[in-house]
């Protein structure tokens, strides 16, 4: 069942928030700048680490002995990875010998949906109407259903969970590499996670199956007590109802396998097995470290499997790459929402005949589209200026065509008036 809900905001409301909104404006476009020009030099001072890294990299060869003569030098090699520790699960008595060991947990609740949208009425107002659903879902931590916007759903649609169980992980301590120890950065770089079929200790099953009963029980009086509850109320869990399902690599905690319900909780396991690896580090005794450029910038690299010094380099750079791309866009983002948010009152004032207040907020957000990415090629030529003068110029060049653009634009339309 929907509930909506209606809100109604004046025009001079709305122009009080779009003149507020001014200064937020003026902070988003700082830190885009910021991010920009920070970003093109990583990107140009990390470029510079892997080349130099690349050019001084050894090959260490067999790893069953330490090499004290490539001590202090950046190496790469290929091996086995291998670990004595056993790692637990305390929840469910699980113990293995791995490199990793993850519990991930789901619970099954009610989820409140939002949806608005807003209308603009004559003389500047706004008005909003949210409607708001409710439906039942896997999701990763417990909902508060006290908190859904409708009062009905609160109690219709009320959660629980049968276990406050949180999701886990553990990784092991101590990882060889041949001769040679893992140091926990390279251990947090190890991959390869696999689904780990759960075999559960009986009297640990049998321990958590009446921790289970008894928690649904405690709902079933709380339900019946507010006569709120009419789900629960047909749960009626008997002293050997079995609550501990087995799938794979999945618990399920419910009363009813088949169909979840609200409050039964999904539990599934993971583990990460000794496997091939291969890494760049700088050698250090019977351990790795990271190698630091002369530009200060750090490098060290671990891949699963096996691979060539040249295909661990070319894909480090393509990372960096891909990287710089990413904060690109965020860049320019945070400059035209920035931008946006300066001129949004222009919009606000034209509200007062809604027509009118569309055809500026549209015309306004294509001018800052156009500014914003102006301005974002000009910190990004910039900053090349400063390390790649000849890149950096033909992106100058290319910000000046938008301007230019912006110009004419402007000048059209000025033409047209008179």
């Amino acid at each position: 069942m929907a509930y909506t809900e209606t809100t109604s905001t004046s025009w001079f409301d709305r122009l009080g928030a779009s003149f507020r909104g001014i200064g937020f404006g003026i902070v988003m476009i700082i830190a885009g700048t910021i991010v920009l020009w920070w970003n093109e030099g990583n990107f140009v001072g990390t470029e510079d680490a892997l080349r130099e890294a690349q050019s001084v990299t050894q090959e260490l060869g067999d790893i069953t002995k330490l090499d004290n003569a490539k001590n202090g030098m950046l190496v790469h090699a290929t091996g086995p990875v291998e670990t004595k520790d056993m790692l637990s699960d305390p929840v469910f008595g699980l113990s293995i010998n791995a490199i990793r060991l993850e519990r991930t947990v789901e619970f099954y609740q009610w989820v409140e949906k939002s949806k608005s949208e807003k209308k603009k009425k004559l003389g500047g107002g706004e008005e909003t109407v949210t409607t708001y659903t409710y439906e039942q879902q896997w999701v990763n931590k417990p909902e508060d259903s006290s908190a859904f916007k409708d009062p009905d759903a609160r109690v219709r649609n009320r959660n629980f969970t049968l276990a406050n169980i949180e999701s886990f992980k553990t990784q092991a301590a101590n990882v060889t590499f041949g001769a040679y120890k893992f140091p926990e950065f390279l251990i947090n770089a190890i991959g390869g996670a696999a689904s780990l079929s759960v075999v559960m200790p009986e009297k640990a099953q049998a321990a958590l199956n009446q921790q289970l009963i008894r928690a649904l029980q405690r709902e079933l009086e709380v339900g019946e007590r507010v006569q709120q509850n009419a789900e629960a109320a047909l749960r009626k869990p008997g002293a050997n109802t079995e609550m501990v399902h087995f799938s794979g690599n999945t618990v399920l905690l419910s009363d009813s396998p088949g169909t979840p319900r609200i409050g039964d909780v999904r539990v599934s396991f993971k583990e990460t097995r000794p496997g091939t690896v291969s890494i760049l580090a700088k050698l250090n005794g019977n351990t790795f470290e990271t190698y630091r450029a002369s530009n200060g910038k750090t490098v060290s690299e671990l891949s699963m499997g096996t691979h060539s010094l040249e295909n661990m380099y070319g894909d480090a750079h393509s990372a960096n790459t891909i990287m710089t791309w990413i904060l690109r866009a965020v860049g320019a983002f945070l400059a035209v929402f920035g931008l946006k948010l300066i001129v949004a009152p222009l919009a606000v004032l034209a509200d007062v005949i809604p027509l009118l207040g569309t055809i500026v907020g549209a015309g306004a957000g294509l001018v800052c589209i156009l500014l914003g990415l102006a301005w974002s090629l000009v910190i990004i030529a910039i900053a090349w200026l400063r390390f790649r003068p000849l890149i950096g110029g033909g992106i100058l060049a290319v910000a000046a065509v938008l301007i230019a653009l912006l110009y004419v634009k402007g000048h059209s339309r000025k033409v047209a008036k008179a």
